[in-house]
């Protein structure tokens, strides 16, 4: 018996297919006593998420935190700007812009005041933020990136500037017990209620 082999040119079931790489997005927010600064998107003209170079970095920290500091009334050269060691953030051109907008106000990796790595427990981005964040854009379950971003953007101006006060106050606990602590990692703080 011989194979039987038969060549359809019309599939009896429809294809679906997936694009290589998931969509994502790639934000950037600051937090101070006064609220949340941002969402700032990382994208480029068509609105696509792009990888975060120490240009784009640049252009975030002129174009739009600079311009959006002042617009709440602060004086850039007055924050106290702290980021994580990421290196499109410490770069030479990233650090050069940072210093020039905010003098002797950097707290980084090669800044002015130099930050531990791997201290997310001292950093109000990760230990409230971000996880704050998650936990109510995802209540909604945006199903696309511009229901992802709208809901970011919604959640971000819903949080009450008692909130971010609190959040700032709670770094300041948190530094001192970390020097209590000799560095460490901390254990035991909580936000207070």
């Amino acid at each position: 018996m011989l194979p039987f082999e038969i060549w359809v040119s019309i599939l009896p079931h429809p294809v679906h297919q997936r694009p290589l790489h998931s969509e994502r997005l790639t934000v950037w927010c600051g937090i101070a006593s006064f609220g949340v600064l941002g969402p700032y998107f990382f994208e480029d003209n068509e609105g696509a998420a792009v990888i975060v170079t120490s240009e784009h970095y640049v252009a975030m920290l002129r174009n739009f935190c600079e311009p959006e500091l002042r617009r709440h009334g602060i004086d850039p050269s007055s924050v106290w700007f702290q980021q994580d060691g990421a290196t499109a953030h410490t770069v030479r051109a990233s650090m050069s812009a940072l210093r020039e907008m905010l003098p002797q106000h950097v707290i980084s990796r090669g800044g002015d005041v130099l930050w531990p790595a791997h201290s997310p427990d001292l950093s109000a981005c990760y230990y409230f933020l971000w996880g704050y964040l998650k936990s109510r854009v995802f209540i909604s379950k945006p199903r696309t990136i511009v229901e992802l971003k709208q809901s970011i953007k919604e959640e971000i101006v819903a949080i009450p500037e008692q909130t971010t006060h609190q959040v700032m106050e709670n770094l300041g606990v948190r530094l001192k017990q970390c020097l209590r602590n000799g560095g460490r990692h901390l254990s035991d703080i909580f936000f207070k209620t």
